[in-house]
């Protein structure tokens, strides 16, 4: 009995590619595939073809047919027994040359051992035929996929080491003065790990925050030119006024309270003797 020719490709039988913005990398799951079978490759894609662990070619947008590098030794035994396909196994391992974007985070501690968490965005694209041999041969599938998940896991730690390098050596509020340097620090380590995958980094944006939301608070009090104490004062009016009591706009004061004339209760003004 023949075995089928057949028309590789990632599309769906519904039309929709399946190699959304999330797949890096994709293996075509069916690996019986013989010669005379059309390899289709999309204009957004690499395709990488393997027999038995070797590359046979990386291909470019376009359609090409397999061809099965027979031996006429066994040129008998192929047409007799498989009308004359070939059983050669093969793989395709498809490369989405598309710009994806990549999300990190994680915590990392200021000068005073304050926790900061950090948000990472960046973009990547393959760029070449030779990247995406790169990609196919030193990174590993999970099931059938790479997705940018998986990318994330793998630069987390390159992340966190550039964040840390600066971030540990400054204190929390100055931190935000140095985010420029931060971020050529985290595209450089980006730009040379991923480069040994085949990938190109596009660009990265960085965010850092303190992890604790009254610290956050406060550090945007502080923005406004308050003093430490002052910004306390104002953060605890505003927890005041949230909770409906009418003396929160006291306490930004520093100004006591009166009921009838009668003081409940003094806020005192923070440098006051």
């Amino acid at each position: 009995m023949a075995l089928t020719r057949q028309v590789v490709s990632t599309l769906q039988g519904d039309g929709t590619d399946v190699m959304g913005p999330d797949i890096l990398a994709w293996h075509y799951p069916e690996e019986s595939l013989v010669s005379g079978s059309l390899l289709t490759v999309e204009a957004n894609h690499f395709a990488v073809l393997k027999s038995r662990g070797a590359v046979l070619g990386v291909y470019d947008t376009g359609q090409y047919p397999i061809q099965t590098p027979d031996k006429p030794l066994i040129g008998g035994f192929v047409t007799g027994f498989f009308g004359g396909n070939s059983p050669w196994q093969y793989e395709v391992l498809y490369v989405n040359r598309a710009k994806l974007l990549i999300r990190s985070t994680g915590i990392a501690s200021s000068a005073e051992m304050a926790e900061m968490s950090y948000q990472v965005e960046y973009y990547i694209h393959v760029d070449t035929k030779d990247d995406a041999l790169k990609l196919t041969t030193h990174m590993p599938f999970s099931g059938h996929t790479i997705g940018v998940d998986e990318v994330a896991r793998y630069a987390g730690p390159v992340v966190e080491q550039a964040i840390n390098q600066i971030i540990q050596v400054t204190p929390m509020e100055q931190i935000n003065a140095h985010i420029h340097e931060i971020v050529e620090l985290v595209k450089e380590h980006l730009a040379s790990f991923l480069s040994v995958y085949g990938i190109t980094l596009n660009d990265a944006k960085v965010l850092i925050l303190p992890k604790d939301e009254r610290m956050r608070e406060l550090i945007s009090l502080r923005a406004f030119g308050l003093s430490e104490l002052d910004a306390v004062r104002y953060y605890v009016a505003l927890k005041m006024a949230e909770k409906g009591l009418v003396s929160a706009p006291n306490m930004a004061v520093g100004q006591p309270f009166s009921i009838g004339g009668q003081t409940m209760g003094t806020f005192p003004v923070p440098g006051a003797g």
